[in-house]
C-alpha cells in the first residue's frame, strides 16, 4: 500500500508552536515513530503553506496513491480550491486534526473538505495519522 501524508499550513512548527495544542514532538520526528510501525506501508510525506501547493499535490497524488492522509490545517475552513481539488481525485482522502477543531474558536467549527473525504479524525494528537493509516488498512487491505 502506498499512501501519502499532506500537511498544509504552520504543521511544519508542530513541537515548536502552541505545545499545549500540538505537542513538543516534531511531526518529522512522528513520522520517523509511523513508518517504523508500518515497515510494509509505504508512506511519503508533503507539506506546504501554499494553498496551490497542496493542490498541486493532491491532483498529482491522486491518481498515484492508494489513499491520502490530509491535514490542510487553516485551510480546511476556508478552502473550497482544496475541497474541489479532493472531490476530483481517485484516491480516499482521510481528514485529520492533531487538536480538537470543535473545541477551538466557531470559525474552526466548520470543515469544508469533511463533505468531500471518506472520514474524518480530530482531536487525538498525533495518534490521528496512525489511526488514519489503521482505517486505510482496513478500507484498502
Amino acid at each position: 500500500m502506498k499512501l501519502l501524508i499532506i500537511n498544509g499550513p504552520n504543521m511544519n512548527l508542530v513541537g515548536k508552536r502552541e505545545q499545549e495544542i500540538y505537542g513538543a514532538k516534531s511531526f518529522t520526528t512522528y513520522l520517523k515513530k509511523l513508518r517504523s510501525h508500518y515497515p510494509d506501508i509505504h508512506i511519503e510525506y508533503y507539506q506546504s503553506n501554499i494553498e496551490g501547493e497542496i493542490i498541486d499535490a493532491l491532483h498529482k497524488a491522486g491518481f498515484l496513491y492508494d489513499g491520502i492522509i490530509l491535514n490542510a490545517g487553516g485551510y480546511t475552513h476556508t478552502s473550497i480550491a482544496i475541497a474541489d481539488a479532493v472531490r476530483a481525485i481517485k484516491a480516499p482522502v482521510v481528514e485529520v486534526h492533531i487538536s480538537n477543531i470543535f473545541a477551538r474558536e466557531s470559525f474552526r467549527h466548520t470543515s469544508l473538505i469533511a463533505p468531500v473525504v471518506k472520514g474524518s479524525i480530530i482531536g487525538l494528537g498525533m495518534e490521528s495519522y496512525r489511526l488514519a493509516v489503521e482505517s486505510f488498512k482496513t478500507m484498502i487491505g
